[in-house]
């Protein structure tokens, strides 16, 4: 269907938080495209001429490559922009057509606001978020068959990883279907399972492509500073042998008993407990060897749990394994099933025999928790149920579904189904009728993977995987910011009812205000992606998402009882709105100002919720918004600030408060971030570039401030960490020390999607790091600095952490880092995860070989001049050059290949 579109898109300028108030209007004739369908017989003809067949011909051959330059700053850069930093990139085409015709357009993904262009061929606009639009200007002189033309251009920052370069770059003319740019496509490694973008250039020099600045001291993660950083781990399988991930509370061995063997299965004695409970975790156990056997039959090792009156906490038990036999001692569900996964923790997969022994364990913390992004790119079903099943086998017990952002909306919601109709997916429909506007790559399409949602049914499904495993699902539907997705849905939904006359029923579920002029950018460069607070019409769509939610739990037969609602606020987003300045002068709500907007918002949607039986999350930037008074007296912050920053500030504050605070500090427990600092690693780094399981393990989560003992900033320079009680000029206290009274709830590893576009690439950015967030989640290491709760200051030579301290620390990683290399990572192998296989370490001494992985255990390759892929030993002869990998745990997958330089 061909429909002539009239597209008003407000000019933003090029740089953070700062846009004109000007707007442009753009004639655009285009085919909405929601699918991408086979051209028909007969084809459309652009104005200037080019047909379907052309463009479609122009897509498949049009090569582009998109390089980093540098990203170092000159006279060029916006002085007024990001302290005047900028980086030099270049969009490099290459035509096998001739290309005459400027009736075009390409559109991609651009991750960083570009300041200026360097020649007059080409305009490059920013439509809305990072999607923009390569133009022929009017020094275009056409692109000839053969000929190259490049496109260089300023950026705001840096760019510092290749997948920062989004892919699915499409061409567009007046009148015809959009077509993807084949050369910008991604591909996947046939041996490691991930995504390649072919069309990036590889980053060469660390000066210029990969520090942020002049004061950057973080080395890029080659193979010599990773074989550095790996050597003094010892290769010791015996370390694994009786050990459990997380670790337990106590551990005694029965030396004089023999061990037990399992490879006849276990015969369970249930004594009243229901299997229902324990079936996921025997299921875990039947996919490493240990099946359940007959019980009629005399083979298989009698496995009993017994109930308990009580427990001092959720989760503890106790198991007791003999020569003979195998007891469990528990007084609730999520008791046994932890014992049973401490059983299957030590069991080693290739032997199936397990040790006598006594484990008496609890866990530190409530609160253990898994956060995944499903909005900015979907995810599947099966990618959940799979992440469910690794949590219980690791004792996590919270799933943070993170289900709505400006990017999509994943969830069926009775009665408003443009949310899904619209809202669940992205395609080059520049209105915004049929789905969103691309973004992060995703193309012009919306029959692709990062499109789609879970229906009623697949919630309740997941609602029932999560809780046959003890673990809740805390649903999470971003406001008042990150719910531009939501928006143009309701905007979409009240378009189509307006012009079936329906009026007053389009109002109902309006989320913006269409006489708001105000002028604000997010930090995703979005300006319409705010919930209008002063629309009675937001709390009604609120209150219904809620409440059809909170039907979705009562189905699956679990209540709603957490809802976390993001609380993100994007500052001044309501400034020129009538209803919000009309809301201003006469409202019985106690707001007399803009800035309490905001605040207002939080308190009244906690309120709602804590009305409904359910108490209220959000993250710690909005929440610290609200007036405590104001606020449920439960209340949960989800607390993202960066220790190096003065994290530790507000995470006191809450918790001082009362909240329940869980850490979710971002350079440690951000897997959406790289393991090590190289730029062919996927995911953001604003935080940190090198975030890998040993960081992780390192993290002394009872004493945010004390880990300035320990780790750098994200340039790797120390910092210093104040943990005193600080006034202001008034003497109001503006930072305090973490009260006695009060302690953290507990910790979440997050994932964030905006570059993780597959299944296969989350599984490999969230494990084996999981591991390690269960580890830190559930068990108090020795080696933590007891925190000081008069008060201290922290860096790198106050010397709290001490030498005896960091040596249990390294002790204790020598045990975690063989026992993942010997037997965990197999057990994943065996649940088909698509876990990270690490990049060696490696360096030639004299002619020879000398390689180390982080994980001992896994077997290393290596190719010199011969050609050929061999296994590694210790100080084999090679012939330069040479490349060196990491196999899998099973001998399958193969991790990606380095070059020893």
């Amino acid at each position: 269907m061909k429909i002539k579109v009239i597209v008003s898109a407000v000019a933003l300028a090029l740089s953070v938080g700062a846009c004109s108030s000007e707007s442009e209007t753009e004639e655009v004739t285009h085919v909405i495209s929601p699918t991408k369908q086979e051209l028909p017989p007969s084809q459309p003809v652009s104005s200037s001429g080019l047909t379907q067949a052309s463009l479609k011909q122009i897509g498949e051959t049009l090569d582009i490559r998109y390089r980093v330059v540098t990203n170092i700053p000159d006279d060029n850069c916006d002085q007024d922009a990001a302290d005047g930093r900028c980086f030099l990139a270049e969009i490099v085409l290459t035509s096998q057509v001739d290309i005459d015709s400027n009736d075009w357009a390409i559109y991609y993904s651009q991750m960083r606001p570009i300041q200026s262009i360097v020649g007059d061929e080409f305009t490059i606009t920013r439509i809305q978020g990072d999607l923009h639009k390569i133009t022929p200007a009017a020094g275009f002189s056409g692109i000839k068959k053969g000929q190259t033309k490049t496109i260089q251009f300023r950026g705001e920052l840096w760019q510092l990883s290749e997948t920062d370069a989004m892919p699915n770059y499409y061409i567009v003319a007046d009148g015809l279907e959009p077509v993807i740019i084949a050369s910008t496509q991604v591909s996947v490694d046939p041996e490691t399972g991930m995504e390649v973008r072919p069309y990036v250039s590889a980053f060469t020099d660390s000066d210029s492509q990969y520090k942020r600045r002049e004061t950057d001291k973080l080395q890029w993660a080659t193979t010599e500073v990773l074989y550095r950083n790996n050597l003094n781990t010892p290769v010791d399988a015996s370390l694994a042998e009786n050990t459990i991930l997380p670790t337990p509370s106590k551990v005694s061995l029965k030396t004089d008993a023999k061990p037990i063997s399992l490879k006849d299965g276990i015969k369970l004695e249930l004594n009243g407990v229901s299997l229902d409970v324990v079936d996921a975790a025997l299921q875990r156990l039947a996919r490493i060897g240990v099946e359940q056997s007959n019980p009629e039959v005399e083979s298989g090792v009698n496995t009993a749990l017994y109930p308990l009156a009580t427990a001092s906490i959720e989760g503890e038990y106790r198991l007791e394994i003999s020569s003979n036999e195998i007891k469990i001692f528990a007084a609730d569900d999520a008791g046994f099933s932890y014992g049973l996964a401490s059983l299957a923790a030590l069991v080693d997969a290739n032997t199936l025999t397990v040790n006598p022994m006594l484990v008496e364990d609890m866990p530190r913390y409530d609160f253990r928790g898994m956060h995944i992004d499903v909005s900015r790119n979907f995810h599947s079903k099966q990618l959940i149920l799979d992440l469910l099943d690794q949590m219980a086998a690791y004792k996590l017990n919270k799933l943070h579904l993170h289900m709505a952002d400006d990017e999509g909306w994943r969830l069926e919601i009775a009665g408003l189904p443009e949310l899904t109709e619209v809202g669940s997916k992205r395609c080059h429909d520049l209105n915004e009728d049929t789905c969103l506007l691309p973004q992060l790559g995703s193309g012009p399409y919306s029959d692709t993977k990062v499109n789609g949602y879970y229906n009623r049914a697949d919630y309740i499904e997941i609602l029932q995987y999560a809780a046959a495993r003890q673990i809740q699902v805390i649903p999470s539907m971003d406001m008042p910011g990150h719910s531009r997705a939501a928006i143009k849905s309701m905007e979409a939904r009240a378009r189509k009812l307006n012009a079936q006359g329906k009026v007053e029923e389009a109002k109902q579920y309006l989320l913006s205000d269409s006489q708001d002029k105000t002028v604000y950018s997010s930090i995703q460069y979005y300006n319409d992606n705010t919930l209008n607070v002063c629309m009675e019409s937001t709390f009604t769509f609120i209150e219904k998402v809620i409440d059809e939610i909170a039907k979705l739990h009562q189905a699956a037969g679990v209540p709603l009882n957490l809802y976390h609602i993001g609380a993100d606020e994007t500052a001044g987003a309501w400034l020129e709105s009538p209803v919000c300045k009309a809301f201003i002068a006469n409202n019985d709500k106690g707001v007399t100002s803009m800035e309490q907007l905001g605040a207002y918002f939080i308190e009244r949607t906690s309120k709602m919720l804590a009305d409904k039986g359910i108490e209220a999350a959000g993250w710690s930037d909005g929440m610290s918004h609200t007036r405590p008074e104001n606020m449920p007296k439960q209340a949960q912050s989800n607390i993202w600030d960066v220790i190096a920053h003065g994290g530790h500030k507000r995470a006191h504050q809450q918790a001082n408060l009362g909240w329940q605070a869980v850490l979710g500090q971002p350079e440690v427990l951000y897997f959406d971030f790289p393991y090590e600092a190289d730029p062919k690693e996927h995911g953001y780094y604003w935080a940190s570039r090198n975030t890998n399981s040993k960081k992780i393990h390192s993290f002394m989560t009872g004493n945010l401030p004390a880990n300035a003992e320990q780790w750098t900033d994200i340039e790797n320079l120390p910092f210093e960490a104040d943990d005193t009680l600080k006034t202001d000029e008034s003497g109001k206290m503006i930072s305090e020390p973490l009260k006695a009274t009060f302690g953290f709830a507990g910790i979440q590893g997050q994932l964030w999607s905006e570059t993780v576009r597959s299944d296969e690439v989350a599984e490999y950015m969230m494990f084996p790091r999981l591991m390690m967030l269960a580890e830190r989640a559930w068990h108090k290491p020795s080696w933590e600095v007891p925190y000081q709760y008069q008060g201290a200051i922290y860096n790198q030579k106050s010397g709290f952490f001490t030498r005896e301290m960091r040596q249990a620390q390294a002790s204790d990683w020598y045990t975690v880092a063989n026992t993942l290399g010997a037997k965990e990572l197999l057990k994943l192998d065996k649940a088909n995860i698509a876990y990270r296989v690490p990049t060696p370490g490696a360096v030639i001494k004299d002619g020879k070989l000398f390689a180390n992985v982080i994980f001992p255990g896994l077997e290393i390759e290596y190719r010199d001049a011969t050609g050929k892929w061999q296994n590694y030993a210790e100080g084999v002869k090679v012939t330069a050059p040479v490349e060196v990998r990491v196999i899998a745990a099973d001998g399958k997958r193969k991790g990606r290949t380095l070059v020893i330089k």
